[in-house]
């Protein structure tokens, strides 16, 4: 199978699923993806972390991504299928081949996490790579995966899989230690995970990002990155620390709900967390919006 990295360059948005009563609405969800359709953005993460997709039922995430097929347009999608088991992973990423995605995006296993060593996740991840035609980018998020992280030296060995193509690092140092190992001359993209380290990530070598912020504010993350590719560093620098900062006061104080609150903010249909999850409180709300003041967004 080709590579392509032309495909994983720019911003993509981990696409929320918004909930009226704890239950999915996907009237909302397709509305979201219509409007973030007239954006630049270059596609869409599905049945990611800000998804929710631990918190679904396998047929909602069926539905969730019948949604997706209806009204993807010309962005590119990528979809999380990692599971527990690699059994579970192939099955769920061949669905994703048959409706017609893009990419696979498989999350670290991490329920018996003492025993994801290295050589344990390189045999995971390649033999999902030998069973699928969907290409595949491996998912590093120790936040979200028991601590469980891909070590580098394992990454630099699956970029030389012709069905691995890239990665999503969410890791809180961002995909530094990824990027120092690999290969240039290889056809393997990285994808930085959070609006914090984007920027720095670019200059480093990163071809894009998967930002929680490009719900809400997309068009304002595709300028950043079009500042970037324009070289025009300076405002570039100045746009990535006012992002940062909001980033800082829409997820990294209150995850999902406050990704959906800010969603609600800008026009969207974010919708509340599911249960257990609790929704943003309205002192929150405000300081989100202070926040999108304060930079100007």
């Amino acid at each position: 199978m080709t590579k392509n990295s032309k495909k994983l360059s720019g911003v993509f948005a981990p696409v929320v699923t918004p909930f009226v009563n704890d239950k999915v609405e996907l009237q909302f969800l397709k509305e979201n993806l219509q409007k973030l359709g007239q954006s630049e953005l270059t596609g869409y993460l599905a049945l990611g972390s800000n998804g929710e997709y631990k918190s679904l039922t396998d047929s909602e995430q069926i539905e969730v991504l019948e949604v997706f097929t209806e009204t993807k347009g010309d962005k590119v999608i990528m979809v999380g299928t990692g599971c527990e088991s690699t059994f579970q992973t192939i099955e769920k990423s061949k669905i994703a081949a048959q409706m017609g995605f893009d990419y696979v995006s498989v999350l670290t296993p991490h329920y018996f996490g003492k025993r994801m060593d290295g050589p344990t996740l390189k045999d995971y991840f390649l033999r999902i790579a030998d069973s699928i035609e969907i290409p595949v980018l491996l998912y590093n998020a120790p936040g979200f995966a028991n601590g469980v992280t891909i070590p580098p030296q394992v990454v630099k060995e699956l970029s030389k899989h012709p069905n691995i193509v890239g990665m999503k690092d969410s890791a809180p140092t961002g995909p530094v230690k990824f990027l120092s190992v690999l290969d240039p001359d290889e056809d393997f993209s990285v994808l930085a995970g959070s609006a914090n380290f984007f920027y720095p990530s670019l200059h480093l070598g990163a071809t894009g990002g998967t930002l929680s912020t490009a719900n809400a504010v997309p068009e304002v993350c595709c300028k950043l990155y079009d500042l970037f590719v324009q070289g025009e560093f300076e405002q570039a620098k100045d746009l990535h620390n006012r992002i940062s900062r909001l980033n800082q006061a829409i997820s990294g104080s209150w995850g999902v709900a406050g990704v959906k609150a800010a969603m609600d903010i800008c026009g969207f249909k974010g919708g509340l967390p599911r249960h257990p999850l609790k929704q943003i409180n309205e002192e929150g709300i405000e300081k989100i919006k202070q926040s999108m003041r304060d930079e100007g967004i």
